[in-house]
């Protein structure tokens, strides 16, 4: 059976990305979670994962150790990974692409943390504009192929990699467009995001480089996580 190594639910967009994929898309798997700050720093991931990073798939002697090549694994041995549709299938490819390359500012600021609700303090233009590009991307989607997903009618590894993106705007409330707003929804409400919220909120563990990322950019108005039992120091992420 695949094995899919991922750290931290409440913090690794990264891991969310084929996690998610594969649960709505039914791809049997194994989930391997390991935390940052136990063993799950960059020494402690390269015994999986050759770059020391996560998300890594491993297919027996195959091993897949960044998110947009899982998706294209994935994509060799199971239908529906991309739309069938000749239009939608490089669209969708060029998305993901872009959300892969891209949008290094609300990487930096707007970083995963699920059960946090903050209120940014003074966000960039650059910040803004990257929001607004998401937007638009969002908006282009579900006019030209129909939605109510990005790529038409099916959860697509598009949408799977801009499910971390619905979470960040859960938590920062950026400015985004009734129809971005109601996808954004859309992707919180699916039972695979319900089930990964769920577990990243009870999860004991806190990483402190992570937690200072979200600190330094706001006030935090909510923290939803059952309380910790312990803090970690992330060697690497």
């Amino acid at each position: 059976m695949l094995k899919l190594y991922i750290a931290n639910k409440n913090y690794s967009s990264w891991s969310l990305r084929p996690w998610v994929l594969m649960h709505e898309l039914g791809i049997p798997f194994q989930e391997e979670l390991v935390p940052f700050g136990q063993g799950g720093s960059s020494q402690g991931f390269r015994s999986f994962s050759p770059t020391g990073k996560v998300p890594c798939l491993v297919d027996g002697p195959a091993v897949v150790w960044d998110s947009l090549a899982i998706v294209e694994y994935l994509a060799e041995g199971n239908s529906g990974v991309w739309p069938s549709e000749a239009l939608a299938r490089p669209w969708a490819r060029s998305a993901a692409a872009e959300m892969h390359s891209s949008f290094s500012n609300i990487r930096n600021v707007c970083t995963m943390n699920c059960g946090l609700r903050v209120q940014l303090t003074s966000p960039s233009n650059q910040v803004y504009s990257e929001w607004a590009r998401i937007d638009a991307l969002w908006q282009e989607g579900l006019s030209r192929f129909g939605g109510p997903f990005l790529a038409g009618s099916r959860f697509t590894a598009v949408d799977a990699f801009f499910a971390p993106v619905a979470f960040r705007a859960q938590t920062y409330s950026p400015p985004l467009s009734p129809n971005s707003s109601s996808y954004c929804q859309r992707l919180l409400q699916l039972s695979s995001m319900q089930q990964w919220y769920s577990a990243a909120l009870q999860e004991p563990w806190r990483d402190e480089e992570h937690e200072d990322e979200a600190r330094r950019v706001g006030l935090w108005l909510q923290d939803l996580r059952q309380p910790a039992i312990e803090r970690n120091t992330r060697s690497d992420a």
